[in-house]
Parts: C-alpha cells; structure tokens; sequence
C-alpha cells in the first residue's frame, strides 16, 4: 500500500475528467436495469452518477452491444422546435421529431457499427433501405446529428420506404415542411430499423444533459422532455414486442421529472424508471464503498484486496457529536459521488501540508481543515443549479447570512427578509420554499418515522415538498464555512 501523501487525488467530480471512473465504476442498479432492458428512464439529482452510467453504457465494448449517445451541449434547438406538430395535445408535440433522431441514431449503428449486418433476407432489404434513405437525404452513411432537423435539408424518400405521401413531388420534401408528414415517414423507418435489429444483440440508444441552458418553468422544454420520454417508450415497448434488445435510455434529473405532468406519467413511473441514489449504510451501494474502491485503485499495488475506510480515516477518534468521520462527511454531502469524491480530496490537499504529513491517516484535524474548500465548492455547485431557476438566490442566502446560524425559526427568517427592500415583492415562505427545493435548507417534522421529530430534506427523498406550516429550519451542514454561519441556533 503507498503513502497516503503520494496519492494525488481520488478521482474527479465530473465525469467527464474522472480518470478512475472505469476502473472504479460501482454496477448501480440504475445502470443493471439499463444494461438489461428493464428500465429506460433513469433519474437523479444532478452529480448522482447519470453521466457515469451513461459514458459506462457507451464505452463498454463487446462485439454483440451497440450504443449511440446524445449530448446536447451544443444541439440546435431552435431548429428542433420547428418539428413541433400543431393540432395535437401539448405533450405530444415533440414527439415524432424525437422518435425520427432516435430512429436515425439507430440507423447509424445499424450501417456504421453493427457488423453482423444483414443477418438475414429481411434485414438484407431493410438496411439497404435505410442506407439509400440516410446518404440521399445527409450525404454520408453517418451524418452529423446536429444537422438532421436543418430546414433546407432535403430528405430523399425512394419508393423502398413505401410511405403514402401525396403532393410530394418526386417524392422528396424538405425538413421544414416536414412535421405533417413525419407521423408516415417515422413509421416506415422505425419498421426497417425493428427488421434490421439482430435479435442475438443489444441496442443503446442514450439521451443525457437534457437540462443544459434550460429552465424548467418554460413550457416548451417540458413540452420537449415529455415528447422524448413517450417516444422513448413506445420504442421500448415495440422492440420488445417484435423481440429485439433495443433501450432508448433517458438520463433525466429527478427534480424537473417530478415537476412534469402528462397523461400515463404514474404508468411510466412505476415500471420502467429507476432512480441513481446512494446510501449512507447499509448493504447496498454506498458512498463508502465507493471511496473504498477509489482508494484500492490509487493505493493499492494491483492485486491487492479492498482498502477499506478504516485504513485511511482514523476512526479511533470521533468528531463532534461523537460521529465518525464518515458520518460527519456525508451529513455536509448530498449524498452524492461527487460530493464525498470532493471532500476526500480537500482532506487529502489539508493532509499533505506540513502540520500533518507525518501521520499515517487522516484525522479529525485534517478533516475539520477541509470544510472550508469544500463548503466554497458546495455553494458553487449551488450557483450551476439554482441560478436559471431563482435569480435572486443569492439574495436569499444574505438573509441567512445575516441570521448567522444554522438553525432558525419562522419567524426570525421572515423578520431578517423583511429588512431586505429587494425582497418585498417575494414572501419570506416563497423564498424559504425555493431554499428547499434545493436543499439549502430543511424543515423539522414533529413525530418523524423514529417517533421523534427529525428534518425533511430534499435531497433525501425527491418526493418531498414543502412545508409552509413549518416552524423551525435548517440549513444543510455544507454551507457552514461558506456562509459564515458561526452559531448553531438564531
């Protein structure tokens, strides 16, 4: 086992730059019920772990799985919402655009990766539809998903799609003319695609940052996400009939899928989603688990057995309260990889400085020294998702400021709102309302599961709501340091 001091960090909070995340990748049962086509809508709070089982689903490779991903940091929108049908309930509006780009995505794979093709007399036809449709309309066996929905491209639908269009000349229309045609046109392809699919593989087709520049109270973006969740099901649904492995799988915050309503919503809820959550304890996955496989891979010497917590934390000694470290360190988390990945660093970073590099664990000291950097990071995670949701945000957090304790009453809360001139158009129980939202704060719920009182926090349970009738709250313990809150009741 090496020294402590010559790790450099135990993974990074995005998954994008975490280099141990394949070695150290935990089989979520979020990402189980994908890979075996149980579930296709996969939610959590954002840093649960969505993109990880995306980027897992999408980079593991054996010769009988295929995956296509879509990412939508710079997808043209504006083109997209030009797809949108008039004369059709709201929540289908978005539908059939997004059934043609998962159809599409699927036919990628089909002519650029899936080499079992043709596999059979019928799927000899079908691909070789699908091809003279994809490179008359795009130019290319693998076009540019970005340019699929352009309003001057012209797609090129020969007579081997059979679709019934009338007033097409040369059967041939431009995507901006498309939307009244697209129901015709979507179920041709889809059933040479369902043809095509080799019943011996596995399909993927995976949909993540849905939430990137967007806010959730706009009615279109609703209108979008509900379009791609009931094409992605009815696509589910058919390859299962016909008796293909196909998953269109829907990575999605659980916080904007709680706020969307659509008709078969509780249907969809029950059977096919499952929510990316780690817990504490128990026997499941745990965030300790977690941390110990980061620290097996970054510590160990190859075939060395899991290094456990205990190896690394000095439990012998507990923190305030007499938690261990461990409790102490999740209870200023959201639960969250990304959250505990972030702390144990900012230990490892106090850990390495002169005043405790001689010992062997990290201790109470080097974890109290931490807080601060990651209280600073906590807040700025804070920012990337409140921000588009509530503008004046920061403006709430200056009456907390203020109130300079951790727990407080209603009525001190609203007292210190109603000296802010800024806020005098917003209630103090809206403003508190939106905290919770995000985690920022919980209410105290007499009489709690245990018998005795205990706090409501979001992040917790996802279904909770708030509380107006509440009288005492909290903020959550990583926003100590970064908003300088020095007592622990007002």
């Amino acid at each position: 086992m090496l020294s402590i001091s010559e790790v450099e960090n135990f993974g990074a909070i995005d998954a994008d730059a975490d280099d141990l995340l394949r070695e150290c990748f935990q089989d979520h049962p979020a990402y189980v019920a994908a890979k075996k086509q149980k579930k296709f809508l996969i939610l959590g709070r954002k840093g649960s772990g969505k993109t990880a089982i995306f980027k897992r689903i999408l980079t593991e490779r054996h010769p009988n799985e295929f995956s296509y991903g879509h990412s939508f940091d710079d997808y043209p929108w504006q083109h997209h919402d030009l797809q949108a049908q008039v004369g059709v309930p709201e929540e289908r509006r978005y539908f059939h655009s997004w059934k043609y780009l998962t159809l599409i995505g699927l036919a990628k794979v089909l002519l650029n990766s899936d080499q079992s093709q043709p596999w059979s007399d019928d799927s000899f036809e079908s691909v070789q539809a699908l091809e003279d449709f994809v490179v008359d309309s795009y130019g290319s066996r693998d076009p540019d998903v970005r340019q699929l929905f352009s309003p001057e491209k012209e797609l090129r639908l020969k007579s081997v799609l059979k679709v019934p269009f009338f007033e097409l000349s040369g059967e041939r229309v431009r995507v901006r003319e498309l939307p009244p045609h697209i129901q015709e046109v979507n179920r041709a392809i889809q059933e040479h695609v369902l043809r095509a699919l080799n019943p011996n593989n596995s399909y993927y087709i995976c949909f993540d940052q849905l939430d990137l520049g967007f806010v959730k109270s706009q009615e279109s973006y609703s209108q979008r996400l509900v379009g791609l969740i009931l094409a992605a099901r009815d696509l589910f649904l058919a390859a299962r009939e016909r008796g293909k492995k196909l998953n269109v799988v829907v990575f999605l915050r659980d916080d904007i899928y709680q706020d969307l309503q659509f008709e078969d919503k509780n249907k969809i809820t029950e059977n096919f989603t499952s929510l990316v959550q780690w817990n504490e304890s128990g026997s499941g996955l745990t965030l300790k688990k977690l941390m110990e496989s980061r620290f097996t891979n970054v510590l160990g010497s190859g075939g060395d057995p899991v290094i456990p917590w205990e190896d690394v934390f000095d439990e012998t000694r507990e923190m305030p309260s007499r938690q261990t470290k461990y409790k102490h360190i999740c209870d200023r988390t959201f639960l969250r990889p990304r959250d505990v990945i972030k702390f144990c660093n900012e230990v490892l970073e106090q850990y390495k400085s002169p005043l405790f590099a001689a010992r062997g664990q990290f201790d109470n000291e080097a974890v109290h020294e931490a807080r601060s950097g990651y209280s600073d990071y906590l807040l700025n995670e804070l920012d990337d998702e409140i921000a588009k949701h509530v503008p004046q945000y920061k403006e709430y957090l200056e009456v907390v400021k203020e109130l300079g304790a951790m727990q407080f009453s209603l009525v001190d809360f609203s007292a210190a709102w109603s000296r802010r001139s800024t806020l005098t158009d917003i209630s103090a129980k809206v403003g508190l309302s939106q905290l919770f939202e995000f985690s920022v704060v919980g209410y105290l719920k007499p009489g709690g599961r245990g018998g005795g009182s205990e706090y409501v926090w979001r992040y917790r349970d996802p279904r909770a709501r708030f509380n107006a009738t509440s009288e005492v709250f909290r903020i959550h313990a990583g926003f100590k340091e970064a908003l300088d809150l020095t007592r622990q009741s007002a």
